[in-house]
């Protein structure tokens, strides 16, 4: 397949968002920009379309989708008994990095929800992505656009390099604003339950709803025959080639371990901005020690820059802080670490 190059820089590039809207219509897929990072997307209400995301990926058929719309009357023709917190969710989030978990009508496929009996449906914050929904007058079921497992793309280079060859075309639009995926919120139980975290935070849907807990797998491996109730959850995801291990503790901690160890060949660590020059191995470096949104947005491109470096197989990365937008970056090193964890003072 020859994979088509679409640069869009704004909305009044009407041909382009013409053709890549014509390619959703006639079942094909297509890589778009979002404000978290690129999504590769299909018609969401077409079983074989969809179908197509999971063989270009190589993704698992039970790990969910979630659907993008452009209104927020479009989640009603998704969502059987929407909940009655959605409206004020939708009011201060959207367009924006939070995905809701609901009731699902038939009219989406079982693909789309990997089986289950919900799904999870975003507005995203991007012009781009939104002319493109509008213009092919459908929902769009868009996971990442990357092969499964590896580091999520924030801009069509990193498209390219996964998917090239395997879809219809890539809309470039430049670099992904916040860099990690969205917040998951399922409003499917008693409870509120973030299922992923992401840019919007704990405390900010509670100030608009009340209290919300978060989902056991955000912190721990999710069992083998555990239902995947979202993206994220069970398997291994944003994970370069080179092997990580997450260390949590000081920079102090950090260099003791690294000086522990018998052997630094073959190392190379993930650290803060200005710490790499103190670091007895190649460096690569993610954002500030505090600087969350930083971190959140060079973190993909920083995993992928690790696969760069000569005869390098493993990293050690400096944990984030677990609270806010960085308990966002750290669930996504964890995962990428397949939770494989140092501790230190």
């Amino acid at each position: 397949m020859q994979t088509e190059y679409l640069p869009i820089n704004s909305t009044n590039d009407r041909g382009p968002i013409k053709k890549a809207a014509q390619i959703i219509k006639s079942g094909g897929l297509l890589a778009l920009p979002t404000e978290t990072v690129y999504g590769l997307a299909a018609n969401a209400l077409d079983k074989k379309a969809v179908s197509k995301i999971f063989k270009a990926k190589g993704r698992p058929e039970d790990n969910p989708l979630i659907v993008h719309i452009c209104k927020v009357k479009d989640l009603y023709n998704l969502a059987e008994d929407v909940d009655e917190r959605v409206p004020a969710l939708a009011q201060t989030f959207w367009p924006g990095p939070l995905t809701l978990v609901l009731k699902k009508k038939n009219i989406v496929p079982d693909n789309v929800s990997g089986g289950l009996d919900t799904v999870a449906v975003r507005m995203p914050n991007h012009p781009v992505a939104l002319a493109i929904i509008e213009e092919a007058g459908l929902p769009l079921a868009a996971p990442s656009a990357n092969a499964s497992g590896s580091p999520s793309p924030t801009c069509a280079l990193h498209v390219a390099h996964d998917m090239d060859g395997k879809i219809d075309a890539i809309v470039d639009s430049g670099d992904s604003e916040v860099g990690l995926e969205s917040t998951v919120l399922s409003l499917a139980g008693e409870r509120p339950v973030i299922l992923r975290p992401g840019a919007v935070t704990r405390e900010q849907l509670e100030a608009v709803i009340g209290g919300v807990d978060f989902a056991p797998a955000i912190f721990e491996s999710l069992g083998e025959n555990a239902p995947v109730q979202s993206p994220g959850m069970k398997y291994r995801h944003y994970a370069p080639q080179v092997a990580l291990t997450l260390v949590r503790g000081s920079k102090e901690g950090f260099l003791e371990h690294l000086s522990s160890l018998e052997s630094l060949e073959g190392l190379a660590v993930l650290c803060f901005d200005g710490e790499e020059e103190s670091m007895p191995v190649p460096a690569v470096t993610y954002g500030r020690h505090s600087d969350y949104k930083r971190q959140a947005k060079r973190l993909f491109s920083a995993l992928r820059e690790l696969d760069e470096l000569e005869g390098i197989k493993k990293a050690l990365v400096r944990a984030p802080e677990p609270y806010g937008l960085g308990l966002a970056v750290y669930n996504r090193l964890l995962r990428a670490a397949s939770f494989d964890t140092v501790d230190t003072k």
